[in-house]
């Protein structure tokens, strides 16, 4: 598990602030920090300054997500936010607000209203079950029609035909993004941060 290189503090620490996106570059694996489980229409996500989960939304259709979400530390996509991460092939309910190493199998570029919104794929480090699975492409057609589906439709009842999957891409690519993700953060929001 991703230590922390910080000395005790009587603040409470912002792990989005704190911790390195990667836990092990060579090993593709990343710090996430979990928002939410599969199966929930409820829509959480990081208040950026204090570190603590907000109720974003409840969703306007009963389209649950189908996997575990939340976002990288110490990255910053184009639309103001974290970059996100989705952990696919999750047995058991993560703990919204937990750190997890998730190792990369791929991504999938997202247009969300006009707006670069990718997701990083991955799956659990540490899961003996998904050892196997290094690419996103060994999840089956049908995993990935499910998932484009699932963007694509999720806000239909709210701003229909605003979301589109522009395409999934390998690890190679997954780093590439992760890294401009993370000079951006460095660029936008490391200068802002007191203390």
């Amino acid at each position: 598990m991703a230590n922390i290189d910080h000395a005790p503090s009587r603040t409470m620490l912002n792990l989005l602030h704190v911790l390195p996106a990667f836990a092990d570059e060579g090993e593709l694996r990343l710090n996430a920090i979990v928002e939410l489980n599969s199966n929930t229409i409820n829509k959480y996500e990081l208040i950026t300054e204090t570190g603590h989960l907000k109720l974003d939304r409840v969703g306007y259709s009963s389209l649950a997500y189908p996997f575990a979400y939340g976002c990288i530390p110490r990255t910053w996509d184009e639309d103001g936010d974290p970059l996100d991460i989705e952990i696919v092939g999750v047995t058991e309910a993560l703990v919204p607000g937990s750190l997890v190493e998730a190792r990369i199998i791929g991504i999938m570029t997202f247009d969300d209203g006009g707006e670069v919104d990718d997701k990083v794929i991955a799956v659990l480090a540490d899961d003996k079950r998904m050892d196997h699975i290094t690419s996103y492409e060994q999840l089956g057609a049908h995993w990935k029609t499910e998932t484009q589906y699932y963007w694509e439709h999720y806000k239909d009842l709210k701003k229909p035909g605003t979301c589109k999957v522009n395409g999934f891409l390998d690890v190679a690519a997954a780093v590439k993004i992760i890294k401009q993700c993370e000079q951006r953060y460095l660029d936008t929001i490391e200068a802002k941060l007191v203390n």
